[in-house]
């Protein structure tokens, strides 16, 4: 007698919370003659709400202060639990901003997840309100 075993279907989520987050500048690896201000940084953030643990990742950014436009990239490694799901993933980020507002947006390496988030997929936006990170992230585990 054969016996399939089924994959239990992933688990639909959709949560809101806060994060602290400490940008570390280091020295920036590329040179140009442009009138772009360019920056470099460590991250470190802390997670709370459905989101619980802790993150670290490094940033490149370009700034064009003459017209207060810019974006960044950046990766991050989070450790911590997602829904009470205890494991790790990475996060790819992309970043712009301009007179008409801005967009901060992150989503999840595909295959980089481990442990009980090992099939995480989804995405991240970022608000800053009042000084305060906030993050709505939406995905399956």
């Amino acid at each position: 007698m054969l016996v399939c075993k089924s994959k239990k279907p992933n688990t639909k989520f959709n949560v809101t919370g806060t994060f602290k987050v400490d940008l570390k500048p280091v020295e920036i690896s590329f040179e140009h003659t442009t009138s772009l201000n360019g920056g470099r940084m460590n991250i470190d953030k802390t997670f709370e709400g459905s989101i619980d643990g802790h993150s670290k990742g490094e940033m490149i950014s370009i700034l064009n202060s003459g017209k207060n436009a810019g974006g960044y990239v950046a990766v991050e490694v989070f450790e911590g639990k997602v829904e009470g799901k205890l494991g790790s993933f990475a996060l790819q980020h992309y970043g712009k901003f301009d007179a008409s507002g801005q967009t901060l947006t992150l989503e999840v390496v595909p295959g980089s997840g481990e442990g009980e988030l090992a099939e995480v997929i989804g995405s991240m936006n970022i608000r800053i309100e009042g000084g305060a990170h906030y993050y709505d992230f939406e995905g399956e585990i």
